[in-house]
């Protein structure tokens, strides 16, 4: 169950990011709108990684999220905010993931 919420909180950490990114985007009232997600996601996202490293190792369930963040946060500017998809930053994300299927292989919990 730790795990569901640490992955949960990583995709809020995402939806800040990308509330961020269109926030960069627009003017006016609907900006503000978007910097309400930011901050709701990040609160959500905070509370959840809380939560989660009650019970899992610190060092462990940060590396996890802040890699589905990046992971995330990365595939999220390739799909919606059109940014370039290079070999390599494919190449690198890839490994990234590896690393983080690897902490949760390794980890006791």
């Amino acid at each position: 169950m730790n795990w569901i919420i640490l992955v949960t909180a990583g995709l809020f950490e995402v939806a800040f990011a990308f509330c961020l990114g269109k926030a960069k985007e627009t003017a006016g009232n609907e900006m503000y709108l978007w910097y309400t997600g930011f901050f709701l996601a990040l609160c959500v996202s905070m509370v959840l990684l809380i939560k989660a490293t009650q019970s899992l190792p610190i060092g462990t369930a940060y590396a996890v999220w802040t890699g589905i963040g990046a992971v995330g946060t990365v595939l999220v500017g390739i799909v919606v905010f059109k940014e370039p998809a290079t070999f390599l930053r494919l190449l690198f994300i890839t490994t990234l993931i590896g690393s983080i299927v690897g902490l949760k292989a390794v980890s006791a919990y």
